[in-house]
């Protein structure tokens, strides 16, 4: 996991990004991750004190809350980083891209399994709540808003509240993906 390789994800999914060296310098998402990491790191080598001082640090200075015990992927991007809450369990694919205020949210007060896992691909609009064990499919699609509290297959569209489940073109249509997240 790079630096240029986050920069590079940026610049491919947020089509107002003018440079690196304005992501770099000025991508609170982008900071929110890197800062992630490095709690992440605390946190899996029994420092896990210092890596929620890290995350609430983080969470302070950029509006995202990644807890130090989420596993995140490579290439994952947050548009507009405010808002965000990534549980302890939550498990991050590859080339993930969440828009602001999205929520990936426990159900249970058992120190078990209680966050969401988002597979390869992912999209997930915003202020979308992906609430409790359940997983969303590679390549899927949250709707802006929706509350997902069911598993969703990989090639997926998951919109509503609470969120209806449906194949990719299924009504017979290509399905604009991009027009989900203003709905």
């Amino acid at each position: 996991m790079s630096v240029r390789e986050d920069i590079a994800a940026a610049r491919r999914r947020d089509p107002a990004a003018r440079s690196g060296f304005e992501i770099w310098l000025l991508y609170s998402g982008l900071h929110a991750i890197w800062a992630h990491r490095v709690a992440h790191w605390l946190w899996t080598h029994r420092a896990r004190f210092l890596g929620r001082m890290v995350s609430q640090f983080t969470r302070f200075l950029t509006g995202v809350e990644i807890h130090p015990g989420a596993t995140i992927g490579r290439r994952f991007f947050i548009d507009h980083g405010m808002g965000f809450v990534i549980g302890e369990t939550a498990e991050v694919g590859d080339d993930v891209m969440l828009y602001h205020g999205v929520t990936l949210g426990g159900v249970a007060l058992e120190a078990v399994k209680r966050h969401p896992t988002l597979e390869d691909g992912v999209v997930v609009g915003a202020g979308a709540k992906v609430l409790g064990p359940i997983t969303i499919g590679a390549r899927s699609a949250v709707g802006a808003n929706a509350v997902v509290t069911k598993d969703v297959p990989a090639d997926s569209t998951a919109v509503g509240i609470p969120a209806k489940v449906r194949a990719r073109g299924e009504s017979g249509k290509a399905v604009d993906t991009a027009a989900l997240w203003y709905i």
